[in-house]
């Protein structure tokens, strides 16, 4: 797993940007993940292989879109830590928060941190759409980043609430989300954001492409943002 990271580090152009213990501490986490995995539904990629370039080298290809260093940034609805903690290992000066709103995941997203030895990160348990009101969180970031297979328009209505004016919400999607961007971009107005441009890349070592949507912060959201779950569900943006 260790040299596929580093080698796909390289192909990224990444690896005279991370710390030389980048990539033995992302190994690391790959194997904590998987032992969680036989006890916990965490991934449904279980082969270390493909966890070093689906989730390691994928999360990864953010550093290409932003500078990091000395950011804050929350990863919405992190699941098992994707991106915030590769982002984490690759930039350790980045103050991560974790939001996620399942309990079992976060104890275990604090455990996986405390292992690793990862310092100014948060892990919270909260449901998106609440916690982007809570006056704590709301418009304090300078990144929000999600990787869900939602809807961009519902994405950015729980997303785009957290960030600062000036910052971004960076969205990770499939190369073919040129309409779900088009349907989206209405919503992202409504929402205090403008798209600035969307990375498409090649994650090393698969034939898998996909895109980064960078949606800057132009003006606050609107105070009725986020609406609630089901108002959320029932009609989007």
């Amino acid at each position: 797993m260790r040299d596929m990271i580093e080698n796909g580090l390289a192909e990224l152009g990444l690896s005279g940007q991370v710390p030389e213990a980048a990539p033995a501490q992302l190994e690391r986490f790959g194997r904590l993940l998987l032992e969680k995995n036989e006890v916990m539904n965490l991934t449904a990629i279980t082969e270390p292989r493909q966890v070093a370039s689906l989730h390691m080298l994928d999360c990864a290809a953010l550093l290409n879109c932003a500078g990091f260093q000395y950011k804050t940034l929350i990863d919405v609805g992190t699941g098992a830590g994707f991106p915030g903690i590769p982002l984490k290992i690759l930039v350790p000066t980045l103050y991560v928060t974790l939001l996620d709103a399942q309990n079992k995941r976060v104890d275990w997203l604090e455990e996986a941190c405390d292992q690793l030895g990862l310092t100014s990160m948060a892990p919270i348990h909260a449901r998106a759409e609440e916690a982007g009101l809570d006056p704590v969180l709301r418009e304090q970031f300078d990144f929000a980043t999600a990787r869900a297979v939602a809807d961009l328009r519902i994405l950015c209505e729980v997303c785009l609430p957290f960030v600062k004016v000036g910052g971004y919400f960076l969205a990770m999607k499939g190369i073919d989300s040129d309409e779900e961007l088009d349907s989206a971009r209405p919503a992202i107005h409504v929402l205090g954001g403008k798209v600035d441009r969307c990375v498409d890349y090649a994650i090393p070592g698969t034939a898998v492409n996909h895109r980064i949507i960078m949606i800057e912060k132009k003006g606050p959201t609107p105070s009725q943002y986020p609406r609630r779950w089901a108002k959320i569900q029932k009609r989007m943006l």
